[in-house]
C-alpha cells in the first residue's frame, strides 16, 4: 500500500503532534521594487505633453508607430546592455519554445526589426515617432526605474544630414509647444567624423586598419565622456598614462602623449562665439584628415539650412564640448538643454541640464537584411522634460478635479445625475457622489480630497424652489486660511442661483480660478 502524503505539516511535542497554522498569508500590497505607479495629474499631465509633441511630429511628417512590448532576444542583438547573457539587464524568458523572449529595453531595437520586416512595405526614407514605456532590469536607485517612458522620432533610409536638420528643427519646436521658452533652452550639435579626424591627427585612428588602437579610442571615448564630471585634468589623465582617484584606484589610460592629448582636448575646447568660428577652429584642429574634414562640412551645412529656416544660434548652436553618445553615433550627435536654474537637494543653483539627445547611426538593419541602411532620430527624457516643466510652473497647477454634485437625498439621485451630465455638455468636467450620503461633511471631504473647485448642492427646500447651492471651493479655502470678517462677508463662498443659471455661474467660477 502506498504511503498517504500528507499536505499538512506537523510537529511532535511530546507524544502530541499539532498541525501548523496553514492559513495562507495574505500578499502584501506593495510596488515591486524599481516600479513605480502614477496618479491622476501625472498621467494627464504626460498624455498631454506627449499629445503636443505628437503634433509637431505629424506636422513634419512623421508617423506614428506602436510596437509590441516584447521582442525576441535575437531581434534585441546589439541593443542588449549584455549579448553574453540574454537575461541580463532585460526582463527576459523562454518560452514553451524555448525561444528567448524580452521586453523591450527601448524604441530603437524595434524600429531595426520593423524597417527590416517590412522593408517592401514602407516608404523609404521612413519616418516614424513611437511613445510608450520601456523596461530594463538594472539596479534601482532615487529617480532610476526599472520601467520608464520614452519618446523617439527618427528617419531611416536618409543619407544626407538634412535629416539630422529637420530632427532637430523638429525638436527645438516640440519644446517651445510643450511651453519651454526661447532662451531658457539650447540645442547642441556635435559630429562623430570630426573627433575621429581629430583621433587620427592625434595618432589613435588608422582609416587603413580601422581595428587599429581601438581600445585607446575606446578610452578616449570614455574619458572625454565624463569631462563634465572629471574636467580638464581628469580627462588628461584618462587620455594619458591613467587616472588616479581619491580612493586610491587606478584607472588605465589611453597611453597618449601630451601631444597627443593637446589635440584631443583642443576638440573639446575649440567652441567659439560664432558657429562658422566653431567650424573654422575644428577644420583646423582636423586638417589633413579627410574624415574629419567631412565631418565639418556636414556640421556647416546643418547650421546653413537650419539658419534658413529661422533656426538661429539662439535654439541650435555648433558645440564640439557634446560628447554624450560620441561612443555608439557615426556622424551628427545633438544634445537639447535646459539652460534655466534650480535648485538641487542641498539648495545649490545648478542649471537644470539635458532634456534630449540623439545623432546619426548607420547599419540599423544591416544585421537583419545585410543592407547598409543609414538613420537619425532623437529621444526625449519624458519624465525630465515634465519636471522641467514642474519646475517652469508650466504644469502642476492644473490638477483640480471634477466638479462634485453632492447628494441629499438618495431617492432625486436622477436629478443629480442631471445635473452632472448638463455640466458635461457644456464642457465642465464633473460627477455625482456615490458613496455613503448619510453624513454631508464627508461628501465635502470627499471633494477636497478631489481638489474639486466647485460643489453643486441641492436639497428638498431647494428643489421645491427649483434652485441650487454653489460652493466655491477654491475661494472658500483661501477665505478660510486668511480672510478677515469682512472679507468673508463680501465674498461669500456659497450662494444661491436659479437652477437655470446652475451652468453659468459655474463657468463663472472656473473661469475665475484658471480652470475653464
Amino acid at each position: 500500500m502506498a504511503p498517504i502524503r500528507y499536505t499538512l505539516a506537523r510537529e511532535t511535542i511530546g507524544c502530541k503532534t499539532m498541525a501548523k497554522d496553514t492559513k495562507p498569508r495574505r500578499p502584501r500590497a506593495e510596488t515591486p521594487k524599481g516600479f513605480r505607479d502614477y496618479f491622476g495629474a501625472e498621467v494627464t499631465e504626460r498624455a498631454e505633453m506627449l499629445s503636443t509633441i505628437a503634433g509637431v511630429y505629424r506636422a513634419h511628417g512623421f508617423e506614428a508607430l506602436e510596437t509590441s512590448a516584447v521582442e525576441t532576444v535575437e531581434a534585441l542583438g546589439k541593443f542588449l546592455p549584455d549579448v553574453d547573457r540574454p537575461n541580463e539587464g532585460v526582463f527576459a524568458w523562454q518560452d514553451e519554445g524555448g525561444d528567448w523572449l524580452a521586453l523591450r529595453y527601448d524604441m530603437t531595437a524595434p524600429l531595426a526589426r520593423v524597417a527590416a520586416q517590412f522593408r517592401n512595405d514602407l516608404p523609404s526614407p521612413y519616418r516614424r515617432y513611437t511613445m510608450g514605456p520601456v523596461w530594463r532590469n538594472e539596479k534601482p536607485g532615487p529617480g532610476r526605474f526599472r520601467q520608464f517612458y520614452q519618446c523617439d522620432a527618427d528617419t531611416v533610409g536618409a543619407p544626407s544630414v538634412a535629416a539630422d536638420a529637420e530632427i532637430c528643427g523638429m525638436l527645438s519646436d516640440a519644446l517651445e509647444a510643450v511651453g519651454i521658452e526661447r532662451g531658457d533652452y539650447i540645442v547642441r550639435v556635435n559630429n562623430r567624423k570630426v573627433l575621429n579626424g581629430v583621433m587620427e591627427v592625434a595618432g589613435v585612428l588608422d582609416p587603413s586598419d580601422p581595428d587599429r588602437f581601438a581600445e585607446e579610442r575606446g578610452i578616449v571615448l570614455r574619458a572625454i565622456d565624463k569631462f563634465d564630471k572629471f574636467g580638464e585634468a581628469g580627462v588628461r589623465a584618462l587620455i594619458g598614462k591613467g587616472r588616479l582617484d581619491a580612493s586610491g584606484d587606478f584607472t588605465k589610460g589611453a597611453g597618449l602623449s601630451d601631444a597627443q592629448a593637446d589635440v584631443v582636448m583642443g576638440f573639446m575646447e575649440a567652441k567659439r562665439d560664432t558657429g562658422a568660428a566653431t567650424a573654422a577652429r575644428l577644420r583646423e584642429l582636423v586638417t589633413g584628415s579627410a574624415l574629419g574634414a567631412a565631418g565639418v562640412d556636414e556640421l556647416e551645412y546643418m547650421a546653413q539650412i537650419l539658419e534658413a529656416q529661422g533656426y538661429g544660434p539662439d535654439r541650435i548652436v555648433i558645440d564640439p564640448s557634446v560628447v554624450r553618445g560620441l561612443g555608439y553615433y557615426t556622424g551628427p550627435v545633438f544634445e537639447a538643454e535646459l539652460t534655466f536654474e534650480i535648485l538641487d537637494e542641498k539648495g545649490r543653483k545648478r542649471s537644470f541640464g539635458s532634456v534630449a539627445g540623439g545623432g546619426r547611426y548607420d547599419d540599423l538593419v544591416k544585421r537583419f537584411t545585410g543592407q547598409e541602411v543609414p538613420a537619425t532620430g532623437v529621444s526625449i527624457g519624458v519624465d525630465r522634460l515634465l519636471a522641467a516643466l514642474r519646475a517652469k510652473g508650466k504644469i502642476g497647477s492644473a490638477g483640480q478635479g471634477p466638479v462634485v454634485v453632492t447628494v441629499m437625498d438618495r431617492d432625486r439621485m436622477g436629478d443629480y445625475l442631471a445635473m452632472a451630465a448638463e455640466l458635461r455638455r457644456a464642457g465642465i468636467r464633473a460627477e455625482v457622489y456615490l458613496g455613503n450620503p448619510k453624513n454631508f461633511g464627508n461628501q465635502l471631504k470627499y471633494a477636497d480630497k478631489r481638489q474639486s473647485p466647485v460643489a453643486v448642492i441641492q436639497g428638498g427646500d431647494e428643489a421645491a424652489r427649483d434652485v441650487v447651492q454653489i460652493k466655491d471651493l477654491v475661494l472658500g479655502a483661501k477665505i478660510a486660511a486668511s480672510a478677515s470678517v469682512e472679507e468673508w462677508k463680501s465674498q461669500p463662498a456659497q450662494f444661491e442661483v436659479s437652477r437655470q443659471e446652475m451652468v453659468a455661474k459655474v463657468q463663472e467660477i472656473l473661469a475665475r480660478n484658471g480652470a475653464l
